[in-house]
């Protein structure tokens, strides 16, 4: 590999491998919230957030981090700005404490909240609007859960660039593909990724660990372990499902997303980690093995885009499987043989937003990747023409990237009605 493409995939891996405090969605809002009130200068008297229908899925049904337990578009904007700090980034509410939750539960009370839907706007899309008297401003953010594309004050735009610009790290994601990324773990020096993939397995291993020893959301890590014992199989299942457990209700420790997820980051890591130890391989093995799994992730999504009605569970998953191939002494036709498996199983799993029951999707996709990596490892695959497999990985992989980009779009419109209640149910005929 040339040296400009390893310093992008490395680019790539620092620029998505960054820690988060709860889920990404309720935290770019609180983010755009702090932030456009330390753009105004004042405690605001009021705030709206206008933000896509994919926002407001994600946003619905999970509990703010730090937040005491409460949920929604609404408590995640008014925490932001009574004590967020927009500094911190997707680490914006580390700081709140017991008063912070206290006032923002007075302010709900009072309507110091509103919030709008936008269409025709990206899938990822926050404007936080706040006002003091005669004074406003407002802060957008666009396609990444950290990116301003615009700030204002008082009607004047005070910075402004475009949602495909503005990584502080310069990346090329279409560059990815599933050869490349296993060359680029074969013979990477680890010291230039060691620190990112070190924080990877502490951060999420910790997550784990809460989610497993405490009655986080349905407890679906810890169903898994009762159900069906301690085997390497229901350990990579139940950690990652467990790191969801937790982080869907609320815990506040931090983890290492992926793809703009930290539901994905769990799932492109834990499994791996897990396989790792039962195997008894080194260190060094098994930072290769998470880059194998990461960049695999992250190619994938880079057809889908950040948020659709296709789960992000599937394309972690997938990269988790090809992972564990790779530790297994798979290397090209094996790793693409489970991409393709357990895409041709798993690949049509909605997205209804995160909650509680992220921890049982990522525990199927988890398992439906184990699968294809067994069949993978015997010589058997699903073939081109059964259903969405196309003649090679790259090729399927771009075929599920169009499903979630484009053929989902309307799946996902519907979703969002079902949860908003404004649809009535009629019986078939």
């Amino acid at each position: 590999m040339d040296a400009l493409q390893e310093a992008n995939y490395i680019n790539i891996l620092k620029s998505e491998l960054v820690p988060a405090l709860g889920c990404t969605e309720p935290i770019a809002i609180a983010y755009a919230a702090a932030k456009a009130r330390a753009v105004l200068g004042e405690f605001p008297e009021h705030i709206e957030i206008c933000c896509s229908g994919n926002i407001f899925k994600n946003v619905k049904g999970v509990t703010v981090p730090n937040s005491g337990g409460l949920k929604g578009v609404g408590v995640a904007a008014v925490l932001g700005v009574v004590g967020g700090n927009p500094q911190r980034e997707l680490e914006v509410l580390e700081e709140i404490t017991p008063e912070h939750i206290a006032r923002t539960q007075e302010l709900m009370e009072q309507g110091y909240f509103s919030c709008t839907l936008r269409e025709n706007v990206a899938n990822l899309y926050i404007d936080a609007r706040v006002r003091a008297g005669e004074h406003s401003a407002h802060v957008t953010i666009i396609n990444r859960h950290t990116l301003i594309t615009e700030i204002g004050l008082d009607g004047r735009v005070l910075y402004q660039t475009s949602p495909t610009e503005g990584d502080e790290i310069a990346v090329d994601r279409s560059r990815l593909n599933v050869k490349d990324i296993l060359e680029f773990a074969d013979t990477v020096e680890l010291e230039k990724v060691r620190a990112i993939l070190d924080r990877q397995i502490e951060l999420n291993s910790a997550i784990a660990d809460v989610g497993l020893s405490h009655g986080y959301g349905t407890q679906v890590g810890r169903t898994l372990l009762d159900i069906y014992g301690d085997n390497v199989q229901a350990r990579a299942k139940a950690r990652a499902a467990a790191g969801s457990d937790a982080r869907m209700g609320g815990c506040s420790l931090p983890v290492v997303i992926n793809s703009g997820s930290g539901n994905q980051g769990m799932t492109v890591s834990l499994p791996v980690i897990e396989y790792a130890k039962e195997r008894k391989v080194s260190r060094e093995t098994l930072y290769r093995a998470l880059l194998v799994s990461n960049l695999i992730s992250i190619h994938q999504k880079h057809y889908i885009g950040s948020l659709s009605a296709f789960c992000g569970a599937v394309t972690a998953a997938c990269g988790s499987g090809a992972a564990i191939t790779y530790l297994s002494g798979g290397r090209y036709e094996e790793v693409s043989r489970t991409i393709v498996n357990t895409i041709a199983n798993v690949g049509g799993i909605i997205c209804d937003g995160a909650k509680a029951s992220c921890a049982a999707k990522i525990a199927s996709a988890v398992d439906a990747a184990i699968l294809a990596h067994h069949l993978s490892m015997r010589g058997l695959t699903f073939h081109a023409g059964e259903g969405i497999i196309q003649d090679d990985v790259e090729a399927t992989i771009q075929s599920v990237g169009y499903i979630g980009r484009v053929g989902m779009n309307h799946t996902d419109t519907e979703i969002l009605n079902i949860m908003m209640d404004q649809v009535k149910f009629e019986h078939a005929e």
